[in-house]
């Protein structure tokens, strides 16, 4: 069993500190933070200042900036002060380990859980933990506590673990799993930037990764902690039957996701009609799909929906969609001068593409008129089709009074019966 730390143990320290070489060494250790802030700003390079993990907004606030600090210590210490005893880098060399773990972890959190308060107190806890570990480092009570800890023992199955491999196994679960969320992140950063119609492929890729990622952590995690993984297969198996049953809809939205994703039948952006409700598809989870109708409303639909029911996609293999819009003319009118003229008036319309032009047919002999249908093309149905068919109507209705053409309207003869 490791010894339990005595008073005299902390004088050591005290008269190491009271040293005229400890002022040496906090000079050098001084240099050595000003070297790794220097060192920071030269790999940033010119690049415009970002909250990112390894260099944070300012440098000194990211992860780097204690690893480099923390290298250049160690270095210090190994080539000037290898024939004495330490003293103040007994002290610096726990505190910028434990600000680099609390840094690693409170950015990673951040970055992947944006505004989450369980996150956040996920970050806070951590960083008690981290400062709690360096006291009993620097004071030499970790090595007594870890020992007493490792007495503490009971058994699960035919597997002994004790209260130390519990610790080991949440440090180590933390880490992993800190370590592939930022490697997810970084990866499905990466993938998805510059992304145009890959899109949902790119984003499936991210998904997986970041699924493959996690669940490699989490089997380190309880190995680092004594579990042995092959007792778990009965009772996981055991469990995974019963969960099966109760989570069968959340796993079907779940494959259901990734099918879409896959099939690439819906893409991010495509304009869709489904269950009544329009709109443009602005997110694809592995969970449900995020629509945006004109009008600024949002609607989460489940993936399995999706899948098993009719979904109208305007734009899956061409964006462009076709607009009519109907007006009627008096009988006697000169159609082959005006089919024309309301050709190019639609034309005119900046919205309007020119291929497929734009056409004009007599589409129906009704009780009060012709009746003539302008059909157009646009690109950008995102943007609406209401206003774009005004702009055409207006234009319609501008060249027909311009060439005097009359537009009827219902005249009914009413006729007294004579008295009997």
């Amino acid at each position: 069993m490791n010894r339990v730390p005595t008073a005299e143990d902390f004088e050591r320290l005290l008269e190491a500190l009271a040293r005229p070489t400890a002022l040496v060494e906090l000079a050098v250790f001084g240099t050595c933070l000003l070297a790794a802030w220097v060192l920071g700003l030269l790999l940033r390079g010119a690049r415009r200042p970002t909250a990112s993990v390894w260099f944070g907004a300012r440098i000194v606030d990211g992860l780097l900036f204690p690893l480099l600090a923390l290298a250049l210590a160690l270095l210090a210490r190994a080539l000037l002060f290898a024939d004495l005893p330490p003293a103040v880098f007994r002290l610096v060399v726990p505190i910028l380990l434990s600000l680099a773990v609390i840094r690693l972890v409170v950015h990673v959190l951040h970055r992947a859980f944006p505004n989450s308060p369980p996150m956040q107190s996920v970050g806070r806890s951590v960083a008690w933990l981290a400062w709690i570990a360096a006291v009993l480092w620097i004071t030499g009570v970790l090595p007594y506590v870890l020992g007493e800890l490792d007495e503490i023992r009971w058994k699960i199955g035919n597997t002994r673990i004790s209260a130390r491999n519990v610790l080991d196994g949440v440090v180590s679960s933390v880490v992993v799993l800190v370590l592939a969320l930022w490697l997810s992140s970084a990866f499905e950063a990466r993938l998805l930037r510059g992304a145009t119609d890959n899109l949902s492929i790119r984003r499936m890729a991210a998904t997986l990764v970041r699924t493959l990622l996690l669940f490699l952590g989490l089997m380190f995690s309880l190995s680092a902690a004594g579990i042995d993984l092959t007792t778990l297969g009965v009772l996981g198996g055991a469990v995974g039957v019963g969960v099966g049953f109760g989570l069968q809809r959340l796993a079907s939205n779940y494959v259901s996701g990734f099918v879409i994703l896959a099939e690439r039948s819906m893409r991010i952006g495509d304009i869709v009609k489904v269950d009544s409700f329009e709109g443009r598809i602005t997110d694809i989870t592995t969970r449900y799909t995020m629509i945006r109708a004109l009008n600024g409303r949002e609607s989460i639909v489940p993936n399995e929906m999706m899948v098993t029911q009719r979904v109208e996609n305007y734009s899956l293999a061409d964006p462009n969609v076709a607009v009519t819009t109907t007006v009627q003319v008096a009988y006697g009118t000169d159609l082959d001068a005006v089919l024309p003229r309301l050709v190019a008036a639609a034309a005119a319309v900046p919205r309007v593409i020119a291929a497929p032009a734009p056409s004009a047919q007599l589409s129906e002999f009704a009780a009060d008129g012709l009746n003539l249908t302008v059909g157009f093309w646009i690109a950008d149905p995102v943007n609406g089709t209401g206003n774009v068919r005004s702009d055409v109507n207006l234009a319609i209705l501008r060249t027909l009074d311009a060439m005097g053409v009359e537009i009827p309207f219902p005249q009914r003869v009413l006729r007294r019966s004579g008295a009997g």
